[in-house]
């Protein structure tokens, strides 16, 4: 067992873990934070993005050692202060960017990370950039139309494909 010590949505944690835990079963198993979802547990789907020290990471490809003094936000640290929601969780509400809500977290975390890197990008950019995440209900449109809206641009009628 290893002691594992991260700041996770802002408060330190500590805790046991085996060499082989994954990150995104101690987040889920250890720590109750149940938002960042494994869909596939192969880098595939994107459900378990969580950020890392600020980038966005896969959290079922790395090992919670890993992670030992890093900084680390889940989709429940997403929310504003007041716990209201953050711009894009609004938007992904306000432009229906979710139907089943199982690829959510990870389509919020990665839409925080690219409008961090890339605050105003393109429809195109921002298709690209979801190219690692997987949602098989919406066809994207709605995804996309709700981070060019927490981008503060205009929202396309009708997303391209």
């Amino acid at each position: 067992m290893t002691k594992v010590t991260m700041t996770v949505n802002g408060k330190t944690v500590s805790k046991e873990v085996e060499g082989r835990t994954l990150l995104s079963a101690m987040l889920r198993e250890q720590l109750n934070l149940t938002g960042t979802h494994i869909g596939c547990d192969t880098s595939q789907c994107g459900a378990c993005v969580v950020h890392v020290n600020g980038e966005a990471v896969k959290s079922c490809t790395m090992f919670a050692a890993e992670a030992d003094g890093a900084e680390v936000k889940t989709i429940e640290g997403m929310a504003n202060a007041d716990g209201s929601l953050s711009t894009i969780q609004a938007a992904f509400q306000e432009h229906h960017g979710l139907q089943c809500g199982f690829c959510t977290p990870g389509m919020v975390m990665s839409a925080a990370a690219l409008l961090k890197d890339n605050p105003k990008p393109s429809e195109a950019e921002v298709r690209e950039y979801l190219e690692g995440n997987l949602c098989r209900c919406t066809g994207y449109h709605n995804i996309v139309k709700a981070i060019m809206a927490a981008s503060g641009q205009d929202v396309p009628a009708v997303a391209a494909e």
